[in-house]
């Protein structure tokens, strides 16, 4: 029989943050993860303000300093005359020195949390285990049973499982959690187009026939996201990929001749957009947190900053409880109390973005209800720079800013 004091499914942000945190602690800790490397395109690429901050904290800044990576301190979005782009967002107000959103492909940050956390004796991270199942005595979770890739299967016995597999996790499904779900207007297509040096910085977005579009400025090409009305991928494609690209072009005038960079629908990947979070985040012996608790739209681009959030409360919190080898319902209900009220907090706003801005747009209407209060919100946003800086802030840090444990501070 295999046992660890906590046992954390899935080797994502939230993940690593929390098994980094708990073996620098002194815990003994086991990181499941299905897939054999951290390698996945078009993942969540972003490192706000504030896991920034908590790198340095853990003595990791230089280190992550030299990953290759874009600083993005703006947000652009066509709100002028005749399409003109508005800096709605600026990041680079906020005090320094972690005043910007790096951009860095996440299997670089994961390799770089994973390689820290190896160093600690009561960490273990075992790459392509997947967890099937929780094991449950008495009303309590007791660890998971798990796959190996080449088709071994065991059992994992934990005095705490700690669930942060995302949207698809495997306690999501379970009743007495309650999933509580939320209408969500679109879906998004990623994509890659090359950058030109006389491209605009930052992220930008745009507004096209039916679609709006967010493009990050990755350096030497932009990582373009599309949202489309929710289930019409499959009549969109139909239509034709040169038709699309048209309509893209003339969304987002500037780009050029460079959509023809497109050759096949093969490059076009499509994210089923879900907005959603559970009632209820525990169970005796089972925390959900970040994905797994509540799967947030790409409004924003928060996710991974709330995942991790969720980690750095989760360890501050349940550092002493595992130490002692007793973790009570009270330990990770208080987890789901700290965290609540910033989650729904976002998904209000989430939601308020889908229902005044994305859905209108996406049915052929103007945002805000009428071309006019959208000419008004783009005035208040040009003439009171201040303004810009709540969504600044909001970006960098979420709505509560989360410390981790002291013991885990290099």
């Amino acid at each position: 029989m295999e046992r660890t004091t906590c046992c954390v499914v899935g080797g994502g942000p939230a993940g690593m943050v929390f098994g980094l945190l708990l073996a620098r602690a002194g815990v003994a800790v086991t990181v499941l993860e299905k897939h054999g490397d951290f390698l996945r395109d078009f993942r969540g690429d972003t490192v706000h303000p504030s896991t920034l901050a908590l790198l340095d904290d853990l003595g990791l800044a230089e280190r992550f300093a030299r990953l290759e990576q874009r600083r993005v301190t703006r947000v652009q979005l066509p709100l002028g005359t005749d399409g003109a782009l508005i800096t709605v967002s600026d990041i680079s107000a906020l005090p320094g020195p972690y005043n910007y959103v790096a951009m860095v492909p996440q299997w670089d940050l994961l390799d770089l949390l994973a390689d820290e956390a190896r160093k600690e004796p009561s960490f273990s991270l075992r790459m392509n285990t997947e967890a099937t199942s929780l094991l449950v005595e008495r009303g309590r979770v007791t660890g998971v049973r798990y796959r190996m890739s080449d088709g071994r299967s065991g059992e994992l016995r934990a005095t705490l499982t700690v669930a942060c597999d995302g949207r698809t996790s495997l306690v999501r499904s379970r009743p007495e959690l309650g999933l509580r779900q939320f209408t969500c207007p679109m879906d998004a297509w990623w994509f890659r187009l090359p950058r030109h040096d006389s491209d605009p910085h930052g992220l930008v977005g745009g507004v096209g026939n039916r679609f709006l579009t967010a493009m990050i400025d990755r350096g030497e090409y932009w990582q373009c996201a599309a949202l489309i009305a929710k289930g019409s991928n499959a009549e969109r494609r139909a239509a034709g990929l040169e038709q699309f690209m048209a309509d893209f072009s003339a969304a987002v005038p500037w780009l050029g001749n460079r959509a023809h960079a497109l050759r096949s629908w093969d490059e076009v990947k499509m994210l089923d957009v879900r907005l959603d979070r559970l009632r209820r985040w525990h169970r005796p012996g089972l925390l959900c947190i970040g994905d797994a608790a509540h799967a947030m739209s790409p409004v924003f681009g928060i996710g991974i900053n709330l995942a991790v959030e969720d980690a750095v409360a989760a360890a501050r919190h349940l550092v002493e409880p595992l130490r002692k080898g007793v973790v009570g319902l009270r330990d990770v209900r208080a987890i789901q109390r700290r965290r609540w009220p910033t989650t729904a907090l976002t998904q209000a706003l989430q939601r308020f973005a889908h229902a005044r801005v994305i859905a209108p747009v996406l049915a052929g209407r103007p945002p805000f209800g009428n071309t006019r209060r959208a000419q008004r919100m783009s005035n208040l946003l040009t003439t009171s720079p201040w303004l810009k800086r709540v969504p600044a802030y909001f970006i960098g840090y979420g709505a509560l800013r989360e410390r981790p444990p002291a013991e885990s501070v290099r």
